[in-house]
Order: C-alpha cells, then structure tokens, then sequence
C-alpha cells in the first residue's frame, strides 16, 4: 500500500536539500519557478501533493531533471 504521507514527505526533504545546495530562499525558487513561495513552503512540508507539470517547473528552477527530484535520498 502507498504512504501518502512518507512520499510526500521525502519529496518535501529532497526539494528543500536541493534548493538549499543551490543557496536559494524558498522566495527565490518561488519566483523562478514562478510559484508563490508558500506553495514551496507547503511542498518542503509534505502538505501538498505537485503535479507533474509542477515537478518539471521545479526541476527547470533547479536546473535539475525531474528525476532527481523524485529519486530517494
């Protein structure tokens, strides 16, 4: 069975570790991404569940692929 819960919240951590080894604010990642930074707030979180297209917004902001975004720490 899936853990909602626990994906969300390593999708959160591994966001919040490569927007921080990139030296950005949540604001920043939020404005190049062009989200509003509570969402990235609520993404770090696990309160939020991203869309695909929003995994690749992010990944372009971090200049990451999306699959780094979602493989596991």
């Amino acid at each position: 069975m899936i853990n909602r819960t626990r994906i969300l919240g390593n999708f959160g951590k591994k966001l919040q570790d490569l927007r921080k080894k990139r030296g950005l604010t949540q604001e920043q990642l939020a404005e190049i991404a062009e989200f509003d930074r509570t969402y990235i707030s609520m993404l770090e979180r696990g309160a939020r569940n991203p869309s695909l297209l929003n995994i690749y917004r992010l990944a372009e902001a971090l200049k990451i692929t999306p699959a780094d975004l979602l493989e596991k720490s």
